[in-house]
């Protein structure tokens, strides 16, 4: 499979992420650009995009990015960096780009930018590669 293609069977049975209406925008072997539109129910009590949210979007580029070569892989740590609070109606877009790999972990830089290329977050996540194919989870 492709790495589209991997990314395509991943987000099919990702409900989460359909929940969250996540595009698949780009997608190359160890990186991915997604977009999510921000909707009423992702808004917390200041008027902002909760922050949960934010992280989740985040999360999924990861899962994306480094999972799209059809070996498995799962978070070992995530760090988040909120930025500038986004607002109903805003489009999120995450960009994963490989930043270092090893034989068992890899480190990914995310960028979660809105629709007029503002940072929204900074996430850096690590994978630990499971030694196992995506389609045998």
């Amino acid at each position: 499979m492709t790495p589209k293609q991997v990314a395509e069977y991943m987000l099919g049975q990702d409900y989460f992420s359909q929940w969250m209406n996540i595009r698949l925008i780009e997608i190359k072997e160890n990186y991915c650009l997604i977009e999510m539109p921000v909707k009423k129910e992702m808004i917390n009590g200041l008027k902002t995009v909760h922050g949960g949210v934010t992280f989740a979007f985040a999360d999924s580029a990861l899962a994306f990015s480094s999972n799209n070569s059809g070996d498995a892989a799962v978070a070992l740590n995530c760090v988040i960096n909120f930025t500038k609070a986004g607002k109903e109606g805003d489009v999120f877009r995450a960009e994963s780009i490989l930043a270092n790999e090893t034989r068992k972990t890899a480190i990914y830089d995310i960028k979660i930018t809105n629709q007029n290329d503002e940072l929204i977050a900074k996430f850096v996540g690590t994978v630990y590669k499971i030694g196992k194919k995506v389609t045998e989870l």
